[in-house]
């Protein structure tokens, strides 16, 4: 059987899909774990993800092969974690471990970077406002830090790229990937090595960038070390792949105007557009998408991970802290507040913070934390999606939510009450990954990616309705206070009202 493969390697795993390239319907996967990391200082060795691709790989083809399905695997494509920065020297070789997106080590210079500019003109060139998870923040710290390592600095790759290095042997990277490096313009579709020239005007930048391929385009075919390593034909295609949302929104079958929240350990919402969004406030990422429209996204460091800590804090397993927050009274105005910036938080930019829980009486109950601990999450995405229907952007499609946190049932009914709008589940296991083996698809197929996403979207199921005694507004007002964001009072209060049709 004809099968394409789609790789995700993200902060945790790497996790590989093999799908039938003619229906597109799930044969195998597989999934291999990665070192574990905690901000402030987070960084894993790229060999690490490598090795587990492998692995994943590996167990992948034994499943399908235990099926009966002998794995002729025509196309891989790979997805990864962005903004990373994996600096390699003269010979192709890592110089160091690559500095993920969540380190938040270089927050000070992404600060300095977008002083020396303003965030309108950022916002204009780049299209978003480099946060300390931008790469460009990460080259500088590189300099500033560890000046012998950035002497030996030839060639700048993020996580995807790299791994499309080890099976290609090409420097290349996407629109999608690019555009969270805080140097490409997501419009114009071009690097812009004058925005680099603030880290070092004597370097000539364009020789250390990877080259750009469109999101239709190949981007080689795999050499024969990376064949012999994975088991795989001498003549597999290797496509371009890109950063985890686009490749989760390519999977989701996600179309303009819809709204996905996804709840990993990063919170995200994205929504896909046919224009370019600059918001000179830093609160969205202008990011261009992998099907060739765009992709703003609002992300903050922690989602799962603090309802991880509050089952922890509680005594109780995900299936029974879920059960406590539901159990706690929808109507409930003097509920407690968390602010959930366990650790520091990206949007908004608060490095150095930790969480907040306020509102505690004695009566307080422990279904009122639980609940508080799912609301904390939830609130500052829901914020983010009343901040893009501010600037104008179309959010009056469905609303998804997906990732590890989508699986319980207090995130996915406190989201269709925050946003006062039904909430969908998208049957489709690991999204990120399957969405590069829609890419992988369309480049064996000769179609466009957008025409494979069509084609391969899978079905949204209904998943909660807002219950009409839930009080939203209270809630993401008093969050406002908490959370300290300057402005969300005013994003929070004035609901865009079309955001609410469905």
């Amino acid at each position: 059987m004809k099968l394409v493969a789609g790789i995700d390697s993200s902060t945790q795993s790497t996790t590989i899909v093999l799908r039938s390239l003619e229906d597109g319907s799930t044969v195998a996967t597989g999934r291999s774990a990665h070192p574990r990391t905690t901000p402030p200082v987070s960084e894993q060795d790229p060999a690490h993800w490598w090795s587990a691709l492998k692995l994943a790989m590996d167990q992948a083809r034994a499943a399908a092969a235990a099926t009966g399905v002998v794995p002729d695997v025509a196309a891989v494509t790979i997805d990864a974690q962005a903004h990373g920065l994996v600096p390699l020297d003269q010979h192709g070789s890592v110089i160091r471990p690559a500095k993920l997106w969540n380190d938040t080590t270089s927050v000070p210079e992404a600060r300095e970077l977008v002083a020396r500019l303003g965030a309108a003109t950022w916002a204009g060139r780049a299209g978003s406002v480099p946060p300390g998870a931008f790469t460009i923040s990460k080259i500088l710290w590189l300099k500033r830090h560890e000046p012998e390592s950035y002497s030996r600095l030839r060639t700048i790759l993020l996580p995807h790229d790299w791994l499309t290095y080890q099976l290609t042997g090409e420097y290349v990277t996407d629109p999608g990937d690019a555009s969270g490096t805080g140097y490409y313009h997501p419009d114009s579709g071009q690097w812009d090595v004058g925005l680099l020239e603030l880290v070092d005007p004597a370097v000539d930048w364009s020789e250390r960038l990877p080259r750009v391929v469109g999101c239709d385009e190949a981007a080689g075919v795999i050499t024969a070390a990376a064949a012999q390593y994975l088991d795989l034909a001498d003549d597999t295609i290797i496509g371009p792949g890109t950063a985890d949302n686009q490749a989760s929104a390519v999977g989701m079958g996600v179309l303009p105007g819809d709204v996905v929240f996804s709840l990993g350990t990063s919170g995200v919402v994205f929504a896909r557009c046919g224009e370019p969004v600059y918001d000179p406030s830093g609160w969205i990422n202008g990011n261009a998408d992998a099907a060739g429209g765009f992709l703003p996204v609002v992300c903050t460091l922690n989602a799962a991970k603090v309802t991880d800590t509050f089952a922890r804090i509680l005594g109780v397993d995900h299936a029974e802290l879920s059960r406590l927050a539901l159990a706690a009274p929808a109507s409930d105005p003097d509920r407690p507040v968390l602010a959930a910036y366990l650790d520091g938080e990206r949007v908004p930019d608060r490095p150095g913070a930790s969480g907040t829980l306020t509102g505690i009486r004695t009566d307080t109950t422990r279904e009122q934390i639980a609940r508080a601990a799912y609301e904390g999450v939830l609130a500052g995405l829901v914020a983010g999606l009343h901040v893009m229907a501010r600037v104008g952007l179309s959010t009056r499609g469905r609303v998804a939510v997906t990732g590890g946190g989508a699986r319980a049932e207090a995130y996915r009914q406190l989201l269709s009450d925050l946003t006062g709008r039904p909430v969908y589940t998208v049957d489709q296991s690991e999204s990120a990954a399957a969405g590069a083996a829609v890419q992988s698809a369309a480049i064996v197929r000769g179609a466009t990616v957008a025409e494979m996403t069509e084609a391969w979207a899978p079905h949204w199921a209904l998943a909660a309705e807002p219950r009409l005694d839930a009080s939203a507004e209270e809630l993401l007002a008093r969050y406002a206070q908490t959370s300290l964001w300057a402005g969300l009072e005013t994003a929070t209060s004035s609901t865009d009202q079309s955001s609410k049709e469905t």
